[in-house]
């Protein structure tokens, strides 16, 4: 049996009545046919319908929601409908977006808003995203549909999320996830982890505006690590891009790249950043800054351009530069440009076109240009 919900209330209202007072006597049939389809039952000031389908359209006529269940109970006085293994199709614009499925639920508000407890499943019928959990709310007028209470979400060719609460808004198609959030995304093997993050599902992104964790995985061992204030990670390039307090750590190479921002590259394994940078070589405790900069994390090099400064800080040893190529494994540095080379043990300054060599252990070699010479002074 079909039941609208502006109906079906002033339907269970004559069912309790029409046996004494003859009342709602132009719905007579309907009453009749009603007991006949759906053995209704009256139990202390409740309507119990078995087999029930029950719906709401907009004032166009297009169904916003229709929800069949295997028991259907309407109270008298709070027009609530209580439903049991509700099967439902929400709708917008008349056509089908989800499809829910729940232990039970309820329909409020004159059909405006519905909550689903328990093992609740909501699929969207346009781009396959499937979320579960614990109670579901779907607001209608609101084109909002909310998960509570141990959301899990997935897509089959993005990423897999769990987070407190997610709110779907299905217009756009994207999700607000709140409150422990996570999110997996395959080929390469990323994970997020933050308190807040935007799933566009439609734009294949990834959004926080919170402090968020990004972390690589290969072979179930993290790579990278790397936490902003701002991440925006789009799933389809593999591209993230951070900004404010940019904290990237590599296991191997072991350096640490700080900035304000960066774009990284999970993919590509390549990290770069227009904005002042510094690199920290956490084992040789070599420190090298720059107005700009972009690190090979597969090959192990760092190009650095713009007011290049590097520090070994066992021995002091200083380089300054406009443009230095460090190969980190073997910490060699090719520099160029305005060359300055300084040391403390034996003291000395030297000055060139170009140099090249390690600063931990003080080998560096000054070169003047074709029309220079390399100028040493010795600091007494």
């Amino acid at each position: 049996m079909i039941l609208s919900w502006k109906r079906c209330f002033a339907v269970s209202l004559c069912l309790l009545a029409y046996a004494p007072l003859f009342g709602c006597q132009t719905d007579s049939q309907t009453v009749k046919k009603i007991q006949q389809d759906t053995e209704s039952t009256d139990i202390e000031g409740s309507l119990v319908f078995n087999n029930v389908t029950l719906e709401q359209a907009d004032e166009q006529g297009r169904p916003l929601w229709r929800v069949k269940a295997n028991q259907a109970t309407y109270t008298k006085d709070k027009k609530i409908a209580k439903v049991e293994q509700p099967i439902g199709d929400l709708f917008q614009d008349g056509k089908v977006i989800l499809k829910v499925s729940a232990k039970s639920g309820e329909v409020r508000e004159d059909g405006k808003q519905i909550f689903l407890r328990g093992d609740i499943t909501a699929t969207d019928t346009r781009n396959g995203a499937v979320f579960k959990g614990e109670e579901l709310e779907w607001l209608p007028q609101d084109e909002l549909l909310v998960v509570r209470r141990n959301l899990e979400g997935r897509h089959p060719e993005q990423i897999e999320v769990t987070a407190n609460e997610g709110q779907y808004l299905t217009r756009q198609e994207q999700m607000e996830l709140k409150g422990s959030v996570q999110a997996i995304s395959k080929d390469p093997n990323v994970q997020l982890k933050t308190e807040q993050l935007l799933w566009q599902i439609k734009g294949q992104k990834l959004i926080g505006d919170q402090r968020t964790q990004t972390e690589r995985y290969k072979d179930n061992t993290v790579t990278d690590r790397v936490v902003a204030n701002q991440t925006d990670y789009n799933l389809k390039t593999k591209v993230a891009i951070l900004k404010k307090d940019v904290q990237l750590t590599s296991i191997d190479p072991p350096i640490l790249i700080s900035s304000n921002e960066a774009i990284w590259d999970v993919k590509a394994e390549t990290v770069r950043s227009n904005q002042p940078v510094q690199i920290v070589h956490q084992e040789e405790k070599v420190v090298i800054t720059a107005n700009q900069g972009q690190v090979d994390l597969e090959s192990e090099v760092a190009n650095l351009k713009g007011g290049v400064q590097g520090v070994g800080s066992r021995n002091q040893a200083e380089l300054y530069a406009n443009q230095v190529r460090w190969d980190i494994p073997t910490q060699n540095m090719q520099a160029s440009g305005n060359v300055i080379y300084k040391q403390v043990d034996p003291p000395f300054n030297v000055t060139g076109a170009t140099a090249v060599g390690k600063l931990q252990d003080q080998s560096m070699i000054v070169r003047s240009g074709s029309s220079d010479r390399v100028v040493t002074e010795i600091v007494p």
